[in-house]
């Protein structure tokens, strides 16, 4: 088999990452030779590549699910938002400047030679290529433009399968307008639909189903249950809501649970680092926005961000910073990595992501944070407590003094982030999913907030946590949707003469 195909989404969030995970991991676990491949991604959730490149977090998943490493090959371009209007742009893993909406159309075709290069290199590579498109397909204001969607489908002849979020309602409504708002050259290469999150008796969706073939003359290829362990590695920021738990937190070991609440910062970035503390049992996580629900939280995390003095302002205006102050004069842990290290710091001097030049950051670590132009990109290892630690760095600001002892024991010698009693700070994403540095980590927050009734559990495996949703992800593909239809696709693509729906395209 030698083929590939575009999964498409009616929305933002609509189940394009997993089902691209899904059908990478169901392929992989026939031994077919797969990967994944997304021409655009535009999110703040990013992972480091072993040759210190950066994509999407998305497509490092979807590579994990194919047995893979991720690669810059996977995610050629990468949008990533520091304000409303602009965004740093990665091509191939490195930044190459920052760009308005209206000045990154003239970089489209320059881009699609990239994006069409790269694709081209990894379907002689691979027996299969399973491409996820962004946002939707019908963006009609885009679409001359587009160059991650029918552009992209358009170029390199991909077949596309479109899916739709039932969870959201409306999900006939999305499917068939996304269809009839394509010109009849982009609608020749949709060949079918899936329904994401149904919950309940599939025999009640059969006569829409059987109604939207009909109207479209395109079949369901499946329909996808509602499973509501699948919540780790959130690509879109659309899933972590205003002020939510995180995951499904297991009752506690001991007799008392450990509460964390992390600050969901505007550009919040790298999100799913604190995914990692909602596997542990008597661990809740939630995400909060406003002062008073840091009142009763033990751990206080400030995440990662896109843009450092921009959310430390925003936290000072919402009095969230005053709250994290007085967590911290009562001798309560918090915890900041990346941008949230940043602005604990005592001061910040950033002429390159924001132009702001120095501030005042927290004040809670004895460090001062300098912007540079390049970015810092990595994979250190180390240890944490003792404990065997390994991250990534994605970040501008560095540290140019500290008066405070390191948090992390670098291998190489050295440390990184700081500590000062209970609160500590590192550059390093991904550090809590190392289970030993987890346990420390969540030693160190029980024992400095008094919760003597907390125990960690022990033996949780965060990897393993992974492995088995992306088996999940592989076994709804092969119960729920039409596998025999999809192998059609990569080795055939779309079916020639599929009906034109009306309108089309404006």
């Amino acid at each position: 088999m030698a083929g590939s195909l575009l999964v498409a989404g009616t929305t933002s969030d609509a189940g394009k990452s997993v089902l691209v995970a899904g059908i990478c991991r169901w392929l992989a676990r026939r031994g077919v030779r797969v990967a994944p491949f997304k021409a655009q991604n535009m999110s703040n959730n990013s992972a480091v590549t072993p040759d210190g490149g950066e994509i999407g977090r998305a497509q490092a998943l979807q590579a994990a699910a194919c047995g893979l490493e991720p690669s810059v090959r996977f995610n050629p371009v990468l949008l990533k938002p520091g304000s409303d209007r602009t965004s740093q742009v990665v091509v191939l893993g490195k930044p190459v400047g920052v760009t308005s909406a209206l000045s990154y159309r003239d970089r489209k075709a320059e881009l699609m030679t990239t994006v069409l290069d790269t694709l081209a290199g990894l379907r002689a590579d691979y027996e299969a290529v399973v491409c996820e498109g962004a946002g939707s397909p019908t963006e009609i204001n885009l679409r001359a433009t587009d160059i991650a969607n029918m552009g992209l489908a358009r170029a390199a002849g991909l077949p596309v399968l479109v899916v739709g979020d039932i969870d959201r309602g409306g999900v006939f409504a999305h499917l068939f307008g996304t269809l009839a708002l394509l010109d009849a050259a982009d609608q020749a290469l949709v060949a079918g639909f899936v329904v994401n999150k149904f919950r309940g008796d599939p025999a009640l969706l059969d006569p829409g189903l059987r109604q939207l073939r009909g109207l479209t003359g395109r079949p369901v290829l499946g329909v996808l249950p509602w499973r509501e362990e699948l919540w780790l590695d959130a690509e879109d920021s659309l899933s972590y809501t205003a002020d939510g738990v995180v995951g499904r937190p297991a009752p506690p070991v001991g007799e008392q649970w450990l509460r964390v609440a992390v600050v969901r910062l505007p550009r919040i970035s790298n999100a799913t680092d604190v995914e990692a503390l909602a596997c542990e049992p008597g661990v809740s996580v939630r995400f909060v926005t406003e002062p008073s629900r840091l009142s009763d939280a033990d751990l206080v995390v400030l995440p990662g961000s896109k843009s450092t003095v921009a959310d430390l302002d925003w936290l000072r205006r919402t009095g969230l910073a005053d709250a994290v102050l007085a967590h911290a004069r009562r001798g309560l842990p918090v915890l900041g990595v990346c941008g949230g290290f940043q602005m604990l710091a005592r001061r910040i001097d950033d002429e390159v992501e924001s132009a702001a030049g120095a501030v005042d950051g927290l004040g809670l670590l004895d460090v001062d944070i300098e912007f540079g132009a390049e970015k810092v990109l990595a994979r250190p290892t180390g240890t944490v407590f003792g404990a065997p630690a390994t991250g990534y760095e994605i970040h501008h600001g560095r540290v140019v003094r500290s008066g405070a002892p390191g948090l992390v024991e670098l291998a190489g010698g050295g440390a990184e982030g700081a500590v000062a009693g209970a609160v500590l700070g590192t550059h390093w994403h991904g550090l809590l999913e190392g289970d030993a540095v987890r346990a420390a980590v969540l030693r160190w927050a029980a024992e400095r907030a008094g919760r003597d009734g907390f125990t960690v559990a022990g033996g949780v495996s965060f990897a393993a946590a992974r492995a088995a949703q992306l088996d999940l992800l592989g076994d709804l593909v092969a119960d729920h949707l039409d596998t025999g239809a999809l192998l059609r696709l990569l080795d055939s693509g779309a079916e020639p003469g599929l009906p034109f729906v009306p309108p089309g395209a404006p």
